[in-house]
């Protein structure tokens, strides 16, 4: 069982942090967290087009005719991926932990509005990056109603 994001308040900004485990080693689980391929099947709006190095951009485009660029901020192979986007920031650290490999995801962003939708559907990604790691099928659960629930709960939302 995944467990659920938790949401944070710091210097006027909010974050949303999820914790996964995974049997392989940070090596591998950096190939799939960086790699383009992997990477647009598992982040929403990725296009595939990346430059994996400090300062490198990502392209994205949400499907209803806006593509925008991000930034790569934190690039420490196999340890850190982080990236400015828009205005939200995220980082993805991983470390051994327990002779596993413990990940940390954070989105950090401005408006906690969007706070429950944001955390379900990071839920949902983070479920599918964990099947290309483990070498599953992808399978996209039909769970989203549930998981905005469960956070709108946590979050008091």
């Amino acid at each position: 069982m995944n467990e659920y994001g938790t949401l944070h308040k710091s210097n006027g900004r909010y974050a949303i942090k999820f914790k996964r485990f995974f049997t392989q080693n940070p090596e591998d689980v950096f190939q799939v967290i960086t790699d383009p391929i992997y990477f647009t099947q598992w982040y929403p709006f990725a296009t595939g087009e990346m430059d994996l190095r400090i300062g490198g951009e990502i392209a994205f485009d949400d499907g209803e005719g806006t593509t925008y660029k991000g930034t790569i901020i934190e690039l420490e192979k196999p340890y850190v991926f982080g990236f400015r986007e828009v205005d939200d920031l995220i980082n993805i650290s991983l470390q051994v932990e327990d002779k596993r490999c413990s990940m940390i995801f954070t989105h950090t962003f401005d408006d906690d509005s969007w706070a429950v939708n944001t955390a379900a559907g990071w839920h949902r990604c983070l479920d599918v990056l964990g099947q290309i790691v483990n070498g599953n099928p992808i399978k996209w659960h039909d769970n989203a109603a549930e998981l905005r629930k469960i956070y709108s709960e946590a979050f008091n939302k």
